[in-house]
């Protein structure tokens, strides 16, 4: 079998980057060389200072092979006065050196055919003509070999990708459903919106006519009474006004008439001067004053306070709120709502919708006959069964004093829990099934006027 021709001296003349003839060539710890120039130029790009035939690091200086340079020198002189027979010989030039950056050199582009060999210094996949001279001294493995291997090393980055695929899956299909669900939270509460407000529209409408009403009423009254006033003085008038024509005629007139007119005259002059009745004109002060405060404090009579209301994004779907968010039940059909981060999923429970950071709070909760509420959990440990179960239960907060106490309806302490608060504290509500019990949920109330306000 004929041998194959060595390399030409060229190959060895020429720089692995520029694929010219050195020019101030630097060779590496690794003895590969390079143009000086296009070294700094590839480092640069790279961001390293690995070799780019071997990609080695290098930590060496780089300094001017001179005997390369030469060489180099001498060829390049002789290929501009008379090209050699050596140089007109050669054919092809041996495959550029890997440059990261060039997905097309990861394969010989000579031989596609015939690809089945993997360099693992130069990374690159390797036909068996290129094979050698190239390569000899490098690992070279089957391409398919190469390939499982580093399948089995992009493994557990693969894996993790399609978890991080699934994960985004599922928030994407959670956002999906929450575009809907916007909507049918808008619907619902700007119908509650309305109907409050509707109430609201209605307490102003009768309140404003119920005192349009008194004042008509106050006006009606007095007009009457000032025009009795006027009619008695009208009289008053009429009969003053017949005694002074009698007493003002002469002769036989006067004296048949002097009796009577007399008589008349005493009458009337011996009762008090008429006066100006008091309080004649609308009390428009009675009517006016205040209005706006007395109406608001008369609508805050009909209207009621819960010191603690239900956050509806928190519940979870077994549980079912009131309109107007203070009451909570256990229902049998699911509730549709988006798995949010607030809601609880793994929990039947639903938080308060404001938290507490200072200061002392309390409220009450109904819990009437409902079996859930019959016993009571003081982080892991369970207290004895009340003898008689509350109907109504008092929680009191003391956040400054790092304590959390139930009551029962005649303020007998259940249990205390104690600990230091250093972030916002949420009322918590957990609704078990009501069973065959009278009451379906709890709700959520102002203190009652029976028990002791809170200190």
């Amino acid at each position: 079998m004929a041998e194959e021709n060595p390399p030409p001296l060229k190959h060895y003349l020429t720089c692995s980057v520029c694929t010219e003839i050195f020019k101030d060539p630097v060779s590496l710890g690794c003895h590969h060389s390079f143009c000086s120039s296009c070294l700094q130029d590839f480092w640069a790009q790279a961001e390293n200072k690995n070799c780019p035939v071997c990609k080695r690091k290098s930590s060496k200086d780089l300094v001017v092979n001179f005997s390369i340079k030469e060489l180099a020198e001498s060829y390049a002189g002789r290929q501009r006065s008379a090209p050699s027979e050596e140089a007109q010989v050669v054919c092809t030039e041996p495959p550029q050196r890997f440059d990261p950056s060039d997905e097309a050199q990861v394969v010989c582009t000579e031989h596609l055919k015939d690809i089945k060999w993997f360099c693992k210094e130069e990374q690159r996949a390797v036909c068996h003509v290129c094979e050698f001279p190239h390569h000899q001294g490098h690992t070279v493995v089957p391409l398919e070999e190469q390939v499982q291997e580093l399948k089995q090393q992009l493994r557990p980055d693969l894996m993790a990708l399609q978890a991080r695929r699934s994960r985004h899956q599922e928030l994407e299909e959670t956002y999906e459903a929450m575009v809907p669900h916007l909507k049918v939270q808008r619907v619902k509460t700007e119908r509650r919106i309305r109907a409050e407000f509707e109430q609201l529209h209605r307490f102003l409408r009768e309140e404003e006519e119920a005192r349009v009403k008194a004042l008509r009423e106050e006006e009606e009254q007095k007009r009457k009474r000032i025009l009795l006033e006027r009619k008695n003085l009208q009289e008053q008038i009429h009969s003053l006004s017949a005694v002074e024509a009698d007493l003002q005629k002469d002769g036989l007139s006067f004296l048949s008439a002097s009796t009577r007119s007399r008589t008349s005259a005493r009458a009337l002059l011996s009762g008090s001067d008429p006066q100006l009745l008091p309080g004649a004109l609308l009390d428009e002060a009675k009517h006016l004053g205040n209005l706006a405060h007395r109406v608001w404090e008369k609508m805050g009579q009909r209207t009621t306070f819960s010191p603690v209301t239900l956050d509806p994004n928190t519940a979870t779907h077994c549980l079912s709120l009131s309109d107007d968010l203070t009451s909570v039940r256990r229902s049998d059909v699911l509730q549709k709502a988006p798995n949010n981060p607030e809601r609880f999923i793994q929990y039947s429970n639903v938080l308060g919708s404001e938290g507490f950071s200072s200061g002392e709070h309390c409220w009450e909760v109904e819990v009437g006959d409902h079996p859930h509420c019959g016993k009571y959990t003081q982080g892991t440990s369970i207290t004895p069964t009340l003898k008689k179960t509350p109907e109504r239960i008092r929680v009191q907060l003391d956040y400054d004093g790092g304590k959390v106490s139930f009551y029962d309806e005649a303020m007998t302490l259940i249990c205390t829990y104690q600990d230091t608060f250093t972030d916002n504290i949420y009322p918590l509500f957990g609704v078990g099934p009501a069973g065959a019990a009278r009451t379906r949920g709890v709700r959520v109330c102002g203190v009652s006027s029976r028990t002791k306000p809170c200190k």
